[in-house]
């Protein structure tokens, strides 16, 4: 039987080493879906609920295995919906590949149902973007979507006409410069190296500094042995982007945390301090963390050149893979005998612990939102793979959960998107069967996506989801408050019962709202074999407060009260007591300063 261009999209999906596949079904992918059927024993479908989550899954499945992630949505509002999941992975560097289905191609312009042009849509997210020709042409296009997907880890797209799934190659007329099986699925190692000179360059450079600081992201998560190795040569710490959170344990005497408003006091001061700085396979987006112009001579380490110099001057860059660049640099590197700036981070550092500790340990009611990280933390497998949404919960997670071992972690990131924590953990859970998944979300976020609970139900995924329920849009409450001065406005939410929702899903519901309760009901879940959601009711009321305050934000947090904050005196007493306790608070940074009524 002669084979259909959807059978030749599959198979050849299939030499390309594609496994599975993210997907809502339609009529304008039923060729498709039908290779797909017959190929079922080689190749998996997940079907979602909602085909963003079908693209934030194709993201988390690229982080979470370093393959291609594929998702496929039907025609006009089916490939629409993938938009904001390929941005996440178009920001971050992830190689997906997108396969939409299109009216039949003789109809294409007419207004006809679902006729959207997803090419022209797509045009800003995909760098690789094309609209099937026929059969003749499906391995063609292919090809060169999954080589441009993986080679620049980026967004690409095919747009698929309907009635061009069907025909077959006898349908089908090729060119004469077509030629026959002239394209090929070939994968291609990564590694570059610069060469000797630059590499000499940028080790006198560092070996020159006095008081060196690393800033890892997660270019570098495959190279912790050398980002260790470097950190103990130059007597410095090493600073981690949000992404480069796994890239080493977050106990390791080198290890200072995260950076901006959702990292440490001793990583700012680190950065405020250095006279060199490293920055290894991170684009961390927040300029005013990095060391103030002419303050720190940098060296830069990145797959992509265009990222080097992007954010902070830099006097030696370094194109190619961190691990083999690092490799190739550290025989270059002077150990230095000083080693006061680590240690003076280091001891930095132990206060912060033990500020993260009496935060994570409080027993107040309403229960504080880092309770539940805290004890959930040590409670997670040396291997677990942790993902969360983007707001308040994000700061509790990456302060509070303490990577170890081979853990995984990831979050979107530069699009900073809601709604990702969930499909994120459905997709670990699909590509490491039998690894602990956990996810961390807001109330907020989580009800975006809501329906994919079901799909985890469906699929058996034993994924732990715990709920930080405040009943509002926090991290937007105290953008309005602290950013812009303003009282609180329209980001309350209407209450659900998570855990009864859970429940009728299929899943295991439970709630926490004691945090005496937390450590038997964390462990009676993560227990459970199958899916659970943790309802955990927090304080709204708790700020998710940097490690360092600018005094701009001090002065608009100030104006905010005055202006009639309407839980202002709850917000005070949380304050007032963070401020207190924070043992790097100083004079004209802490809100104690400047609070009304405070001098």
């Amino acid at each position: 039987m002669a084979k259909t261009g959807a059978d030749l999209l599959v198979e050849r999906l299939l030499e390309w080493g594609v496994d599975t596949v993210f997907s809502l079904p339609g009529d304008g992918i039923n060729g498709i879906y039908e290779s797909l059927r017959k190929r079922q024993d080689k190749i998996q479908l997940i079907q979602v609920r909602h085909e963003e989550a079908a693209a934030f899954m194709a993201c988390g499945y690229a982080k979470f295995t370093g393959k291609l992630g594929v998702c496929i949505a039907t025609s006009g509002c089916g490939g629409i919906h993938l938009l904001n999941g390929l941005y996440d992975a178009k920001y971050d560097s992830q190689p997906v590949l997108a396969i939409t289905g299109h009216t039949a191609h003789d109809i294409s312009g007419t207004f006809f149902q679902q006729d959207v042009d997803l090419v022209k849509v797509f045009t800003d997210v995909a760098v690789y973007n094309e609209r099937v020709m026929g059969p003749d042409h499906v391995v063609n296009v292919l090809d060169q979507a999954v080589r441009t997907a993986l080679g620049q880890r980026t967004v690409t797209h095919i747009s698929f006409p309907k009635d061009y799934q069907d025909w077959t190659v006898s349908d089908d007329k090729r060119s004469s410069t077509n030629v026959p099986d002239h394209s090929s699925a070939t994968q291609v190692s990564q590694t570059v190296v610069p060469d000797a000179r630059q590499l000499q360059r940028a080790a006198d450079l560092i070996n020159a500094g006095e008081k060196v600081a690393i800033f890892a992201g997660r270019g570098c998560l495959t190279a912790r042995d050398e980002v260790i190795a470097l950190a103990d040569a130059v007597g410095g710490p090493i600073i981690k982007a949000l992404l480069g959170k796994g890239v080493v344990p977050d106990n390791d005497p080198f290890t200072t945390g995260g950076l901006g408003l959702l990292g440490t006091a001793p990583s700012q001061d680190a950065m405020q301090e250095c006279d060199t700085l490293i920055m290894i396979g991170t684009r961390f987006p927040y300029l005013e963390f990095y060391p103030k112009a002419g303050q720190a001579r940098t060296v830069q380490i990145d797959l992509d050149p265009s990222h080097i110099g992007l954010r902070t001057p830099v006097e030696v860059g370094l194109m190619g893979d961190s691990k083999a660049v690092l490799q190739a640099l550290l025989p270059l590197i002077q150990r230095k005998k000083d080693r006061s700036f680590l240690e003076k981070a280091q001891k930095r550092m132990g206060h912060w612990n033990e500020l993260l500790t009496e935060r994570g340990t409080q027993e107040a009611i309403p229960m504080k939102p880092q309770v539940i990280p805290h004890t959930l933390s040590p409670l997670l497998n040396d291997d677990a793979i942790v993902t969360c949404d983007c707001g308040n919960n994000t700061t509790w997670a990456a302060r509070h959960i303490q990577i170890r071992g081979s853990m995984k972690f990831s979050t979107s990131g530069l699009l900073a998107t809601m709604a990702s924590g969930l499909p994120y953990a459905i997709a670990a859970s699909v590509s490491h069967p039998g690894k602990q998944v956990v996810a961390l979300v807001g109330d907020g976020g989580f009800t975006m996506l809501m329906g994919e609970l079901a799909t985890a139900v469906k699929y058996k995924l034993p994924i732990k989801v715990f709920i930080f329920h405040n009943n509002s849009f926090g991290q937007i409450k105290w953008e309005q408050i602290v950013m812009e001065g303003n009282p609180e406005f329209a980001v309350d939410l209407q209450p659900i019962d998570f855990a009864a929702y859970a429940n009728a899903c299929g899943a295991k519901g439970f709630t926490i709202n004691d945090p005496k309760q937390a450590d038997a009901v964390i462990r009676e879940a993560l227990a459970h074999d199958g899916p659970v959601v943790v309802d955990a009711i927090v304080d709204q009321n708790e700020p998710p407060m940097p490690g360092k305050i600018t005094t701009d934000q001090a002065i608009e947090f100030a104006k905010a009260l005055v202006r009639g904050e309407r839980d202002r005196s709850e917000i005070i007493k949380n304050v007032i007591s963070n401020q207190f306790h924070e043992a790097v608070a100083t004079k004209g940074r802490s809100l104690l300063d400047i609070l009304p009524g405070r001098g």
